[in-house]
C-alpha cells in the first residue's frame, strides 16, 4: 500500500534531483575533457614510454565497467586512509572514465589531420606541442566536435549508477519516490522522460555537427595546404 499517490510535489522532487545529474554530467563532461587531451597527446606523442602511459590508461579506464570503478573510489579508497562522500566519489570517477574516451575520440581526429601537416610544421622549426597545438588540433577540432557532443548523451545516461553510493541524483531520487507512493510506471516513466529531455537536444546538436562537417568535406577538395604559403 503506497503512503501517497505520485503528484506535483515528487515531480518537484525528481526536478531538483536532477540537477545534480546535470551537474555530475558537466564535472565529468569538462574533467574528463581536459583530461582526454592530455592523456591523447600522450598517445601521439614521438616518446614511446609516453605512447604506453597513455594507451594503459585508456585500455583500463575503458576495459572495467565504470560501476566497478566507481565501488573501488568510493569502497576502495578506504585502505588507503580516505573517506570521500558520495559526490566526490562519483565526480572523480567520472571523470577518469570519461577522460579515456575522450582521449580515444580526440586521438583519433588528431590522426586524421594528414600527416603532410606535421611534417610541414616540423620543417619551419615547430617541435611537437606547437605543431599539436597550433597547427593540428584547431584542424581536428571540428572532427572533434560531433563525437564528443554525442559522448555527453552516454555521460548524462551513465550518472544513474551514482545511485549506488548515496549520491542523491536523479535515479536514487525515484527510488525513493517509487518506495513511498507504489507506483513505478508514473514514477520511472517521469523519469524517463526527464532523462530523454536531457539527452535529446545533445543528440540534436551533434546530428548538426555532423551534418555539417559532412557538407564542409563534400565541398572542400582534398587538398593539404602549404603551411607558411
Amino acid at each position: 500500500m503506497s503512503l501517497r499517490d505520485f503528484g506535483p510535489n515528487e515531480f518537484v522532487f525528481l526536478l531538483l534531483a536532477a540537477r545534480w545529474t546535470i551537474l555530475l554530467a558537466l564535472v565529468a563532461f569538462a574533467g574528463g575533457g581536459a583530461l582526454g587531451m592530455v592523456v591523447a597527446a600522450l598517445r601521439v606523442a614521438p616518446i614511446r614510454p609516453l605512447r604506453w602511459l597513455g594507451a594503459a590508461y585508456t585500455q583500463f579506464f575503458m576495459g572495467t565497467p565504470i560501476l566497478v570503478q566507481l565501488f573501488m573510489a568510493y569502497y576502495g579508497s578506504s585502505f588507503l586512509g580516505f573517506r570521500p562522500d558520495p559526490w566526490a566519489a562519483a565526480a572523480v570517477t567520472f571523470s577518469l572514465n570519461s577522460g579515456a574516451f575522450f582521449a580515444e575520440l580526440f586521438r583519433g581526429s588528431i590522426e586524421a589531420v594528414p600527416k603532410g601537416q606535421w611534417e610541414a610544421s616540423r620543417s619551419l622549426g615547430f617541435g611537437f606541442i606547437g605543431t599539436l597545438a597550433l597547427v593540428v588540433l584547431p584542424q581536428a577540432t571540428k572532427l572533434m566536435l560531433p563525437p564528443t557532443v554525442g559522448f555527453m548523451v552516454q555521460i548524462v545516461k551513465t550518472t544513474s549508477v551514482a545511485s549506488l553510493i548515496g549520491l542523491s541524483e536523479l535515479a536514487r531520487a525515484a527510488t525513493q519516490v517509487n518506495t513511498v507512493t507504489f507506483q513505478p510506471v508514473a514514477v520511472f516513466g517521469t523519469v524517463a522522460l526527464i532523462y530523454f529531455a536531457l539527452c535529446w537536444p545533445l543528440s540534436l546538436i551533434a546530428g548538426h555537427y555532423e551534418r555539417r562537417l559532412a557538407r564542409v568535406d563534400h565541398r572542400t577538395p582534398p587538398v593539404v595546404p602549404a603551411l607558411g604559403a
